[in-house]
């Protein structure tokens, strides 16, 4: 029997997960520390209307969702850093940015397969060409990511005592949702803008539910997407159903027991 890498879409497939999965857990990790799931939610669809407009006009749909969710997160990171101004500011990128997508989706109907494509992600579609671009923008994510991890951690935590430090928040919170629209985009490659929620929530949620130190969240969080891209990949190739749905159903499965297991602690105690 041959084996799923003597295929060359299959290693290209996981060699692109591979590269999206750590690059996932690890700035997910960050966003649910930050209650800002809401912000990676807007940021794939936001996505969705850059890579139609993209196509549109003959350019790659990868480019289209980088320059797009960059600009929307920016953007809201400028619009407000209060849980409050925050939610006006994304619900009101989002808005415009669905405007967007309804206009471009007027012009799209031509193409539908690949509107589907960008909805829930094909990554037995992923060439060469396109996972040294998705390390060549997980690199300067991660390294970005490295840099201000402190600082914002410190931000995160207690936002009050940071600013009263000195601490430029609004800054860092404007480079950390440039850090998660690079992550929203090459995400969207994997499992598309529909089921982002899939990589960049799901782990880190169940890593938050499993351990309190941040280091080993971070890590148990880059892990768990690693194993669900890995095994929702190998699974869609023996059973025939679409990676995206595995690979969900392996997130959402795993958040669920963590709930369940921590529920039970005290009652075992």
């Amino acid at each position: 029997m041959l084996t799923i890498f003597d295929y060359d879409f299959m290693r290209n497939a996981f060699a692109a997960a591979t590269i999206v999965a750590v690059l996932a857990g690890i700035v997910g990790y960050f966003l649910v520390l930050r209650s800002q799931t809401f912000a990676g939610h807007a940021l794939a669809h936001v996505g969705f209307t850059g890579a139609t407009g993209a196509v549109l006009v003959g350019l790659s749909p990868l480019w289209g969702l980088v320059l797009m969710t960059v600009g929307a997160g920016v953007g809201m990171g400028f619009m407000g850093e209060k849980l409050a101004e925050r939610d006006v500011a994304i619900g009101l990128v989002l808005a415009f940015a669905l405007a967007l997508g309804l206009l471009f989706l007027h012009f799209f109907t031509a193409y539908a397969t690949q509107a589907t494509t960008l909805l829930f992600g094909n990554v037995f579609a992923v060439d060469t060409s396109t996972i040294w671009t998705l390390l060549a923008l997980a690199t300067p994510t991660l390294a970005l990511l490295a840099v201000i991890s402190r600082p914002l951690l410190f931000a995160s935590l207690q936002p009050e005592l940071a600013e009263a430090k000195g601490v430029p928040v609004r800054l860092y919170g404007i480079l950390f949702l440039t850090v998660v629209a690079l992550t929203t985009a090459e995400c969207a490659q994997i499992v598309g803008v529909l089921l982002v929620f899939a990589l960049m929530v799901g782990p880190a949620a169940t890593a938050q539910q499993l351990t309190t130190s941040v280091t080993m969240g971070i890590l148990v969080a880059a892990i768990l997407a690693l194993l669900e891209a890995w095994f929702g990949i190998a699974l869609a190739f023996y059973t025939d159903w679409p990676a995206s749905f595995w690979i969900t159903a392996l997130s959402v499965g795993a958040y669920l027991l963590s709930v369940i297991g921590r529920r039970l602690r005290p009652a075992a105690a």
